[in-house]
């Protein structure tokens, strides 16, 4: 797979495209549309599963220096206006706050805060998981490549999340997914 065809499946999920085509309204700096939507987006287009099938929510990612509370829940609250009509929630979060939060949300230390939402897309349980697509200029960034994705391989990447976060998405994953490969975490 490349950037063409995960962009194709990615586009045939409405929720995606809804997020994609609206993100950029709420004016936010570094921001990306990322995990969950777009990786199940395109193993629905793999297994030949409705758009959608099995997506919770979709995942937006900004980063302002900013870190209150407040800014944050300003821009919630105006993104679920924006996105009151989708499926599913719509979860923004501003990357450079979750050092303030990770440990107590994951009873795991996070080492340090993160530089942007590149680095937070680094981050993630497993390394299908680590997409993202920049809303304003449509930027792909995919560091572990496409390769598990097309392949419907789950691989975990021990960068920051603990073994047993990686473990439960996973399971979760594969009951969705059954034509999933989970490697173990060891």
């Amino acid at each position: 797979m490349d950037e063409a065809a995960f962009l194709a499946l990615v586009r045939a999920d409405p929720v995606a495209t809804g997020v994609l085509d609206r993100a950029p309204e709420l004016g936010l700096p570094d921001c990306w549309l990322t995990a969950g939507v777009l990786f199940q987006a395109v193993w629905n287009g793999l297994t030949g599963r409705a758009p959608g099938t099995g997506v919770r929510d979709a995942d937006v990612f900004y980063f302002s220096a900013d870190t209150s509370w407040e800014a944050e829940d300003a821009v919630i609250g105006a993104a679920a206006e924006l996105f009151a009509d989708l499926p599913v929630p719509v979860e923004v979060r501003n990357e450079a706050r979750v050092h303030l939060w990770y440990a107590e949300h994951f009873d795991s230390p996070m080492p340090r805060p993160f530089r942007d939402c590149r680095d937070a897309i680094d981050h993630f349980a497993a390394a299908c998981c680590c997409v993202g697509i920049e809303v304003v200029t449509g930027e792909v960034y995919a560091p572990h490549g496409f390769a598990d994705l097309a392949d419907l391989v789950v691989r975990p990447n021990r960068v920051l999340a603990p073994q047993h976060v990686y473990e439960a998405k996973a399971a979760r994953w594969q009951q969705q997914w059954p034509e999933l490969t989970v490697l173990p975490w060891t």
